[in-house]
């Protein structure tokens, strides 16, 4: 098997026999369908109720937390830039990938899901452009000019290209997954993200092109916590989504976002690592070397995987306006978009549940050790143990392998049945007859049990 790195390599689980796990998940899409089509004839997540809670507000909202939280994540991207620099070039043994790959990119999605926008207070760089933007208010005798109108066309464009990057670095670069070039990978990224805020605003800019807020902030219209109006508050679960508006760029955000985890899962399945080598070979008839020509044909791969989602949730919303209704395919496009979130959530939870599980719990000996030093080395280099658990081991019995499974299944059925339920709400909102938005939703039920059947297709594939 071709083997690259896409951050940390987490322990393998027992496959999942797709021709029972398959059927089953279909049928209880399809009994979901039946049931949403009979029992929910008008609209309520776009109508559902928020219950604002001031008091809890006021204090998350307060200046000392903000303060505070804006300084953690400014301070933990410092760490991560200056293990990647200074600390061993070992991967597990380096704070940075740890904190990155599993940490950052998958528990703050959980988080997310359950807690609301968790990241808008902590991220560095909403925190560190705010702090220079207000210097340059205090010291400027002349009130400051105001920043670029955000383009419409450019929309959530910039936010597609900085996750598919990220993505890029994770599952087709040789050395991804190096502290030194995580380190870099941030610079640039920071460098990026100052670029937009010093054009467009800090806000402005956070909300539509910094591609990790825009994809934290969708998963966390999942979430039952939400904001409206500067208040935190209450909703039902999906509320969130109900009414998102979508930008430019965003059903290739959406499209990003499910492909690169279908092609991480594709990667370990004997289907892509028949046809690598075949590829890389081609790529080395032209001049590359062995690991350029590799790290093409992963990067193929992943603009593959992402083309094919992009397609098939097309040729969906296609069908649904072959029923009719007079919209055009980038209304029904754009309406029914957020579905996809819910099934971008199954696809990372199930594919890196146990990732997340068994090597998050190595974020506390690398909280002790971020350098990655050994006590004693032959090049004078000090290990640490700041929190007494540099020594602590991971745990592999935390969960079997079974009830893993069931969980990852779980994961893909609910958040197949979320989206379903959202698409369905959708329907009711902008078609006139409920009979017809009925029909439309056809297309998109088969456009779920699609996803549902690749989704546990690529985790049968674990130990192929």
């Amino acid at each position: 098997m071709i083997e690259i790195a896409h951050g940390i390599v987490g322990r393998s689980d027992l496959p999942i026999p797709e021709w029972l796990f398959g059927w089953a998940a279909a049928v209880v899409l399809v009994v979901s369908f039946v049931a949403l089509a009979v029992l929910w004839p008008e609209p309520k997540l776009s109508r559902a109720s928020f219950r604002p809670l001031p008091g809890l507000s006021r204090v998350l909202h307060s200046p000392p937390v903000d303060l505070l939280c804006g300084l953690a994540g400014v301070l933990l991207l410092v760490l991560t830039v200056y293990a990647g620099f200074e600390g061993s070039q070992t991967p597990t043994a380096n704070f940075a990938p740890t904190f990155v790959y599993v940490i950052f990119w998958l528990g703050l999605v959980g988080l997310s899901v359950l807690l609301g926008n968790v990241f808008k207070a902590f991220n560095p760089w909403r925190a560190l452009g705010r702090a220079v933007s207000w210097i340059a208010r205090t010291a400027a005798r002349a009130p400051m000019p105001a920043p670029l109108s955000y383009p419409e066309r450019l929309g959530h464009w910039p936010a597609a290209a900085g996750i598919f990057l990220f993505a890029a670095l994770e599952l087709a670069s040789s050395d991804g997954d190096t502290p030194q070039t995580l380190a870099i990978a941030a610079l640039v990224y920071s460098v990026i993200q100052f670029v937009g805020m010093a054009l467009y605003g800090v806000e402005e800019w956070t909300e539509r092109g910094d591609g990790f807020s825009v994809y934290f902030a969708l998963f966390a219209r999942i979430s039952p916590w939400g904001t409206r109006d500067g208040v935190i508050g209450l909703r039902p679960p999906l509320a969130g989504l109900a009414d998102f508006r979508p930008l430019a760029g965003t059903v290739p955000l959406l499209a990003v976002m499910i492909g690169s985890v279908t092609f991480d899962g594709a990667a370990e399945a004997p289907i892509w690592t028949g046809m690598a080598p075949d590829i890389s070979d081609f790529f080395q008839t032209l001049g590359l070397s062995p690991e350029k020509a590799l790290e093409l044909t992963f990067l193929v791969g992943l603009i593959a995987a992402i083309a094919i989602v992009y397609g098939f949730y097309t040729l969906g919303v296609r069908g649904a306006q072959s029923v009719g209704g007079g919209f055009t395919t980038r209304e029904l496009s754009r309406a029914f978009v957020a579905s996809l979130v819910p099934i971008a959530f199954a696809y990372v939870a199930a594919h890196y549940f146990t990732l997340l599980l068994y090597q998050g719990q190595a974020i506390l000996t690398l909280s002790s050790n971020p350098f990655g030093f050994l006590a004693s080395n032959p090049l004078g280099e000090v290990g640490t143990d700041i929190f007494g658990t540099a020594d602590r081991s991971i745990d592999y019995g935390v969960i079997g392998a079974t009830s893993a499974w069931y969980w990852m299944v779980g994961f893909v059925v609910v958040g197949h049945v979320a989206a379903l339920t959202l698409a369905h709400d959708k329907a009711l909102t902008i078609y006139s007859d409920v009979k017809l938005a009925v029909r439309s939703q056809y297309w998109m039920l088969a456009v779920m049990v699609g996803f549902t059947s690749l989704a546990l297709w690529l985790l049968s594939q674990a130990n192929q």
